[in-house]
């Protein structure tokens, strides 16, 4: 018996009346019921059967479906044990899914999908999108690509140049460990129910050499001190790292960036030299 195709409106409006489910707001949940963006999705994550894809936040199997109708092993995480139960009945008829009622951030990735290279696929809450993504990547986990639909502010915020308003440190973060793509933006409409703001979906591929030659910790709280305080001068917001206004002056020479610039004028390359002179 073929499966009822979850993206659309209408099946999704069915299984949840049908189970009596009201999404939770606390939880951040907006059922997706566009079935060209999530086809989009699908497509983007690029696989075919038996490759394996870390699905966080599945609801009630939207992209789970067409992900496991492209033959992927799906291992998808879900923080809510109703919609856990939903999915028991929604995603039935496939032999390649598995559904694991935990939460990402407190979850062994490595031991649920092993040591072979992997995709992510992800309908972030608005609320946590930073944590999990900084989960993800710090880990250095095998993740060859991740397709994320994320609120479209922080999309723009990653995908972000130096100069702008929306470059800061999760900017530089993401383009250091990835090289991230805007996809397509998505409409409140497109989801049941409608949330505030529009989504946009990110395509990130992992970068198999960080562009840079640096100490990681130290290039990251390099960062984390530049973007400190926004529209500072660099000899102000590097303060903020526990930092002599004497150390700074002398850093800063020996790197041969002027202090009264700012941090997001910054490119990564330009962090890196900061990272390495710091002494």
């Amino acid at each position: 018996m073929e499966q009822p195709i979850i993206a659309r409106r209408e099946v999704t409006k069915y299984i949840l009346e049908a189970f009596g489910h009201r999404a939770k707001k606390k939880l951040g949940q907006n059922f997706l019921v566009d079935e060209k963006v999530v086809e989009s999705i699908a497509a983007a994550t690029e696989c075919g059967p038996g490759d394996i894809v870390l699905e966080i936040g599945p609801g009630i199997g939207t992209l789970t479906q067409a992900l496991a109708m492209r033959g992927a092993q799906v291992k998808a995480v879900e923080l809510d044990s109703d919609l856990v139960k939903v999915m028991g009945k929604t995603l039935e008829g496939y032999d390649n899914i598995e559904i694991i009622n935990a939460d990402i951030l407190k979850t062994d990735i490595l031991k649920l999908v092993g040591k072979e290279e992997f995709t992510v696929a992800a309908n972030l809450p608005y609320y946590i999108t930073t944590p999990i993504i900084f989960a993800l990547l710090e880990q250095h986990l095998p993740i060859k690509r991740l397709v994320m639909m994320v609120q479209k502010e922080v999309a723009e915020r990653i995908v972000a140049v130096p100069g702008g308003k929306d470059y800061g440190a999760l900017t530089v973060a993401m383009q250091y460990y990835t090289e991230p793509k805007l996809l397509c933006t998505v409409p409140a409409k497109a989801f049941m129910p409608a949330p505030h703001v529009e989504s946009a979906v990110l395509v990130c591929e992992r970068r198999a050499k960080a562009p840079i030659d640096v100490d990681e910790a130290t290039f990251f709280k390099v960062v984390r001190g530049a973007f400190s305080v926004r529209r500072k001068m660099l000899s102000n917001a590097l303060k903020n790292m526990g930092l002599t206004g004497e150390f700074v002056s002398a850093w800063l020479e020996r790197a041969g960036i002027d202090g009264k610039r700012r941090g997001e004028t910054l490119t990564i390359e330009e962090f890196g030299v900061l990272a390495n002179t710091f002494k």
